[in-house]
């Protein structure tokens, strides 16, 4: 399928041909379906902490954080785009007509055009927006001239927010000040991821097109919060590798060409972030998406909870590293070591060993078990599923016959075999993206995060460019596929600690405004 100027143009953006052709034989031959054996419920998969453990593990974390490296690794390279959809829509159809008056004044409830404007103050950036018009916004809205004030929201007519990603949109309003989801960041990072010395490392992945404006809003925002919190910021950014960008297809699989003969790469979606992540070494890693954040009077449970997941997971890599370190000094397999260890991975981690198991020998067993503690550990939140959408904490099936907990998208899961959407129905519990991870073995040394993906867990969605359909391939999950033969602790987290902006309406909840 592929022409020598075909090989020229994949050469030159990094990826390996042999990439390439592995994804055109996944468009043909697809991905299997995850077998999911049960839902991960409290108690069969999902720890649910008391107060007193909460206020143990808090304790726990302050104590041991002083002297490890610790950081906020934040993907934050969408564009806002999708946010405002339905603002768009309004920009480009509504005429100021009596029809489209009367549609207007039709359409009311809290996530209409009709409140967007009644309650245009409320939004953070209304002084903002205001600034870039010839007279109030309540002046404008009287005469009428809505689609006017949508596009000096949206376009560079004004603010241009529909061109800029969402960390740099003004999301909460205080007293005298508004503040980016990016600003939230740098405070969350102050009050849980600062060292014993008030260092706060960051990390965001960002768009290229973007960093500029990354930069010079951190230039604006650093030293304020440096002092607030008395903390030094080293703040990093990265971006998408295009090199992990996939290759799209015409409908019959062969490579969708552009006018010019060249072959269309989209974006392998946060999946490809695992790479990024690869390159950064800390002892524990906190992730968490760019639009989750809330105001200051909101905030306690978050802190509460990122440091108590954070002691869960220093709890038990120290567990893991002790069987370890013991294994390292045995001159010979220990029987005894076979059979705490084999418990401790089956009752605490959440693991089934397979079914051959026991009939392998002592050796074989020993080299089955540290095959399984010698990898990277997470410990992830999980909400009370409430309908949002979105993959949750399932016990799934492995390619070597065992069983372990793992985050699930619905699109791995075969939506035409009954039992496992029977499986699916049980569910109790979603995945907000609230990770913390230690990617370090226990000789301080750093994992190579790609030898414990599962690249069979991508799919492909169906796309369309300058009006014709297209197949286009997603890389495995940064947080389910690709982190698939990772330790994995899942732990309850109050709803609270959930508060994603999916469309500018979401700014107009309770927990985005205000007191």
């Amino acid at each position: 399928m592929l022409t020598e100027k075909d090989l020229v143009q994949i050469q030159s953006f990094g990826a390996p041909i042999e990439t390439i052709q592995q994804q055109l034989t996944n468009f043909q031959n697809g991905f299997p379906f995850l077998g999911v054996a049960k839902a991960a419920t409290i108690g069969d998969g999902i720890l649910k902490l008391s107060e007193e453990q909460i206020a143990t593990y808090v304790t726990k974390f302050d104590e041991e954080s002083r002297s490890k490296t610790i950081l906020k690794f934040v993907p934050a390279s969408g564009a806002a785009s999708r946010m405002f959809k339905a603002l768009f829509a309004f920009m480009n159809s509504y005429d100021g007509s009596e029809e489209a008056k009367a549609k207007l004044e039709s359409e009311k409830g809290t996530k209409s055009i009709h409140a967007f404007f009644e309650r245009i103050r409320d939004f953070a950036f209304a002084a903002d927006l205001e600034a870039t018009l010839t007279g109030t916004l309540e002046e404008g809205i009287e005469k009428g001239q809505l689609a006017e004030i949508m596009a000096h929201l949206l376009t560079d007519k004004g603010l241009g927010y529909g061109q800029l990603p969402k960390g740099l949109l003004q999301f909460h309003k205080y007293r005298d000040t508004t503040r980016t989801p990016f600003e939230e960041h740098l405070v969350e990072g102050a009050h849980y991821a600062r060292d014993g010395e008030g260092n706060v490392h960051l990390h965001f992945t960002v768009s290229p097109e973007h960093f500029p404006k990354f930069k010079e809003h951190l230039d604006e925002v650093k030293a304020k919060y440096e002092e607030e919190f008395g903390v030094t910021y080293h703040i990093s950014f990265s971006e998408q590798k295009k090199s992990t960008d996939t290759i799209a297809v015409e409908m019959n699989n062969e490579p969708f060409r552009l006018e010019d003969g060249s072959i269309l790469f989209r974006p392998g979606g946060h999946g490809a972030l695992l790479e990024n992540l690869n390159e950064i070494e800390a002892d524990v890693m906190f992730i968490k998406n760019i639009d989750n954040v809330v105001p200051d009077h909101l905030k306690a449970e978050t802190y509460t909870y990122k440091k108590a997941l954070a002691g869960v997971l220093l709890d038990f890599q120290e567990r893991i590293f002790s069987f370890l370190k013991e294994a390292e000094g045995q001159a010979t397999p220990d029987e005894e070591w076979i059979k705490h260890v084999s418990q401790f991975l089956t009752n605490e981690v959440g693991f089934v060993l397979p079914s051959d198991y026991a009939g392998m020998g002592v050796e074989e067993k020993t080299a089955y078990l540290l095959s399984k503690l010698n990898r990277p550990v997470r410990v992830c939140g999980m909400v009370k599923n409430e309908g949002e959408p979105g993959g949750g904490p399932f016990w799934a099936e492995n390619a070597d016959g065992s069983i372990s907990l793992q985050i699930v998208e619905s699109a791995q899961i075969d939506k035409d075999d009954e039992e496992k959407q029977a499986i699916v129905q049980t569910a109790t519990h979603f995945n907000p993206v609230d990770l913390i991870c230690a990617p370090s073995d226990y000789q301080g040394r750093t994992f190579n995060l790609m030898e414990f993906r599962d690249p069979q867990t991508g799919f492909i969605a169906y796309k369309s460019k300058d009006g014709r359909d297209l197949k286009a391939q997603e890389l495995p999950g940064l947080w389910n596929g690709a982190m698939a033969d990772w330790n994995t602790i899942f732990v309850e987290v109050p709803i609270i600690t959930f508060n994603p902006v999916k469309t500018a309406f979401d700014l107009l909840r309770e927990e985005h405004q205000g007191k």
